[in-house]
């Protein structure tokens, strides 16, 4: 048998908050109605300087993605950012607002593509009064992959980031973004070894301006971006891989050995013929396996400026 032992005696919950230093609400002299209430943000001073920018940020929220490879539909968390710029005599803006909207559309089924991005900064000047607004999300995107032999899927993932400005006289700036990881062979330590050669898990970040009358129901960015990636790399990486799959993946790195700085250049050469491109950024990092060191290399291009 349990041996009963005597309890504790507690005060009540009141009591033990008293305790702990709650106290009784003091006097309400203040209006409740939204009416009557103080507005800071619209107060109309001079105040100095005009901000470029004021909002939100790491604002995390469900959203959907519609993509041209399984899966073509997904739900995930997307960290957003939300501002617009205000003028020297405004105080503030109100930061209600844009969780305001973001609910609004959520409860429609929040699909994160760039024509809803367009769409949403638009009526957020509007809502904020403002002449322009600014949105960016950014959220892993999942895609199948199968294994070259065997056939066997499972899903990697990349980072990507959509980022939209809306301003009412010059129209939309529309940039992405995408972060994949891809297997790179030594060149050079194929070329001295009598056999083998180093190889590295390098992390590759492809960012994009987009033209402004992208149409992203004609061409996936998302599947471009990294075709784009991972078709320059020694080899693409799995998430199944049987015997088989493995010595055809690993004799394909063997074939096709890549530095650092031919990674970047051989992706800056896809993005240079996307027509919806209008300028990029490539960056890639290695993580050396026999270098206590990372080998870094990046590029960056902008076709207006592209002058023969």
């Amino acid at each position: 048998m349990l041996k009963t032992t005597n309890q504790k005696q507690l005060p009540s919950k009141e009591e033990r908050h008293k305790l702990f230093g709650s106290v009784p609400p003091g006097p309400r002299l203040k209006p409740v109605e939204k009416d009557k209430m103080a507005d800071l943000q619209n107060t109309k001073k001079d105040f100095l300087f005009k901000l470029d920018e004021v909002g939100i940020a790491n604002v995390k929220h469900p959203i959907i993605i519609n993509s041209s490879v399984k899966p073509y539909n997904q739900t995930t968390v997307g960290t957003f950012q939300f501002s617009s710029s205000i003028a020297q005599e405004s105080k503030g803006t109100n930061m209600s607002r844009f969780t305001e909207q973001l609910n609004e559309y959520h409860e429609k089924g929040f699909v994160a593509d760039i024509a809803t991005l367009k769409q949403f900064t638009k009526e957020l000047a509007n809502r904020l009064k403002q002449n322009d607004a600014r949105i960016s999300i950014a959220f892993p995107w999942f895609y199948e992959r199968q294994a070259p032999s065997s056939g066997l899927s499972g899903l990697n993932h990349a980072n990507v980031t959509i980022s939209v400005e809306y301003h009412k006289e010059a129209g939309y700036d529309i940039n992405v973004s995408l972060s994949a990881l891809i297997t790179t062979l030594c060149p050079c330590s194929k070329e001295i070894s009598e056999y083998s050669a180093h190889n590295q898990r390098g992390n590759v970040t492809l960012e994009a301006r987009l033209t402004a009358d992208f149409n992203e129901a004609e061409t996936d960015w998302k599947e471009a971006l990294l075709e784009a990636a991972e078709s320059n790399a020694s080899a693409r990486i799995h998430p199944v891989l049987k015997r088989p799959d493995e010595k055809v993946v690993t004799e394909q790195a063997y074939e096709n050995p890549r530095f650092v700085e031919d990674m970047v250049r051989l992706i800056a050469a896809d993005l240079y013929e996307m027509s919806f491109v209008e300028r990029f950024k490539v960056s890639c990092r290695n993580e050396e396996s026999i270098h206590l060191h990372d080998a870094i290399a990046s590029v960056t291009f902008d076709k207006q400026n592209d002058v023969e």
